[in-house]
């Protein structure tokens, strides 16, 4: 026993033959059709790839050979016909019977590699998501005496080839067979095989058909001769509206001939959030790759919808969608350029198309103007902004205010648009998505622009002073109103400022917020939490209640000698500033709120059970 395992147990001195992999083939099946292709459909696609390459190939070799493709379906079964480059025996031996391996790759047809759709060698397999047996009957271009063969697989992985009488395939070419596996019959029918055929083939360069029915549309729409400019447009329009289901606003021309592209973008007519992805539809070389490639143009660019026919752009494994690399890139940079070229051509020749376009898509044009300087001063007169002013352009607004104040949020603004208006200061609301980033870097295309950020100082800079013998008659009353706003970190500031109806302004900035929220989350933590929180109070200013001494109601509750009933109207004014602002309320504000409202019902109805001669108050 010893002895034995000391042998065992030393190497092998004979070298161990080598193993292949056994791949079980319907499990290869389950994978591609759950995890590679996104539908069953595609099938059709790599049937219709395969007759084109095979006829390209020939083709390049026999330049006046026959080129076609023909499709018949009927119940349960489909059969392709190509006159391509076909097969010998041992070319099916060599290349259907080896997953992953490529016809491209055989002797002679290396050169014309950059003429195929297929790179990838997947070829018959995905058919087999369709059908549970394929049969192959070929006959090779290439060596006009060799006996036709016929390759014949199932699904379970085993296959057969046997060399057929000259007369079952009398022309090169190759005839692919078809027959529907269980519950996939619904995908050869004559209806979906055309249907299909037509999404995929439409601008494929040879002559398709299903039965006697035409696959191929060509030339492509946006390679066609019209009229005039008026009938393109009707014609690209109702191209727009086949493909995609809606009416352009506009179309955009789409050609780089160094990348091989051609085609057409479509203008959104409605607008669509900035995050929403794109996706746009791929020909390669005239299939079909994908209608929903996202990475075609640049993230700016999500107000178009484009389709386009390539010969350059790299597929994935999959064939459906594009491989990021270096030539993706390229052509995204490019065709970028067309649309902002066009953007610009529009703002040069027809600004009033351009300003149909940027009701609808400002936000597009100012997403692309935040990283384009050009950009940016091309559509500085368009580009529309909330301002105190009314809606305008940055170069309006800025011809009219010598500092262009702006805010950075929508809150900010709301909070001091009336009374900065009111005071001859200028805001823009930089609150909108872009907004503040477009308003910062104005001086860089308008020099000598000043722009500054509004804050809280800013405005109580330019409201009125109250006279300081007034303001202190009213001490008293500055005292109760602070008092009782402190809870809520708040100021009193008393001013002068226009437009009198306006009781009081609630400013703050972010600084001023943070404050309050770290306060507010003190108060309710526990012991160890507390101190640490209060560790980090920071010397930023508080918030303001800014009261309009020139205000009526201002002036009445002033001249009350009641501190409780001032403390009570002080936290009305708050909370009427606060909703004026549209800010939203913590719950110490909400509280407050509530409380000073009950208050007021007390006070207002205090004199009901008084009696006549003690319910003068009641006129307080």
């Amino acid at each position: 026993m010893d002895s034995q395992t000391s042998k065992s147990s030393q190497p092998s001195q004979s070298p161990q033959p080598p193993h292949t992999f056994q791949v079980d083939l319907r499990g290869l099946v389950d994978l591609l059709s759950h995890h590679l292709y996104s539908s069953p459909k595609v099938y059709l696609r790599e049937l219709l790839q395969n007759a084109v390459d095979a006829v390209t190939a020939r083709l390049a070799e026999q330049p006046d050979a026959p080129a076609r493709v023909r499709l018949y379906a009927e119940a349960g079964a489909l059969r392709v016909e190509d006159t391509g480059v076909g097969l010998t025996e041992a070319d099916v031996h060599d290349l259907l019977a080896t997953i992953g391996r490529s016809s491209k790759r055989a002797e002679g047809l290396e050169a014309a590699r950059s003429e195929f759709l297929g790179q990838f060698g997947i070829g018959l397999l995905a058919c087999f998501v369709v059908a549970e047996r394929i049969r192959v009957v070929s006959r090779s271009a290439r060596t006009p005496d060799a006996a036709p063969v016929e390759w014949t697989a199932s699904d379970d992985g085993s296959y057969t080839v046997r060399t057929l009488p000259a007369e079952a395939r009398p022309e090169p070419g190759t005839t692919v067979h078809l027959v529907a596996r269980a519950g996939a019959g619904e995908w050869l029918t004559p209806e979906r095989v055309l249907a299909l055929a037509r999404d995929f083939g439409s601008l494929l360069p040879y002559d398709v058909r299903v039965g006697e029915e035409a696959v191929t549309d060509l030339p492509a729409p946006w390679d066609r001769s019209y009229p005039s400019p008026a009938n393109r447009r009707v014609a690209l329009a109702r191209h727009c509206h086949d493909l995609f289901g809606f009416t352009p606003l506009d179309t955009i021309e789409l050609s780089v001939p160094l990348a091989g592209i051609r085609g057409v973008a479509y203008v959104l007519p409605s607008a669509v959030s900035p995050a929403q992805r794109a996706t746009h539809r791929v020909h390669l070389k005239g299939m079909l790759l994908t209608e929903r490639a996202e990475q075609l143009l640049p993230d700016w660019a999500f107000f178009v919808r484009c389709v386009l026919d390539t010969d350059s752009l790299r597929p994935t494994a999959s064939r459906e969608s594009l491989y990021e690399d270096e030539t993706l890139a390229a052509v995204r940079e490019a065709l970028g350029e067309r649309i902002r070229s066009w953007l610009t051509g529009l703002a040069a020749g027809d600004p009033e198309r351009l300003a149909g376009f940027l009701s609808v898509h400002h936000l597009g044009v100012k997403s692309l103007a935040r990283h384009d300087r050009e950009m940016l001063r091309t559509m500085l007169p368009w580009l529309p902004f909330e301002t105190t002013d009314g809606r305008l352009s940055l170069e309006e607004f800025a011809q009219r205010h010598p500092v262009v104040h702006f805010t950075r949020t929508v809150e900010e603004y709301r909070q001091v648009a009336p009374i900065a208006a009111a005071q001859g200061v200028g805001v823009v609301n930089g609150g909108y998505t872009y907004d503040s980033e477009l308003v910062e870097a104005l001086p860089s295309v308008r020099p000598g622009t000043v722009v500054a950020e509004l804050d809280a100082d800013t405005v109580t800079a330019h409201l009125d002073a109250v006279d300081p013998a007034e303001e202190l008659a009213l001490s008293g009353f500055l005292a109760a109103a602070r008092a009782r706003l402190d809870a809520v970190q708040c100021d009193i500031v008393l001013r002068s400022f226009h437009p009198i109806s306006v009781p009081a302004l609630h400013l703050d900035d972010r600084d001023s917020r943070h404050e309050q929220v770290r306060a507010d989350a003190e108060e309710q933590a526990d012991d160890l939490w507390a101190g640490i929180l209060g560790s980090l109070r920071g010397s930023a200013p508080r918030a303001r209640l800014v009261l309009n001494h020139l205000n009526p109601l201002v002036r009445r509750i002033s001249s009350l000698g009641d501190p409780e009933l001032i403390g009570t109207a002080t936290e009305s004014l708050y909370g009427q500033a606060l909703l004026m602002a549209q800010r939203p309320l913590r719950p110490t504000d909400t509280a407050l709120l509530n409380r000073a409202f009950i208050g007021l019902l007390e006070w207002a109805t205090h004199g009901e059970s008084d009696t006549p001669g003690n319910s003068a108050g009641g006129g307080h």
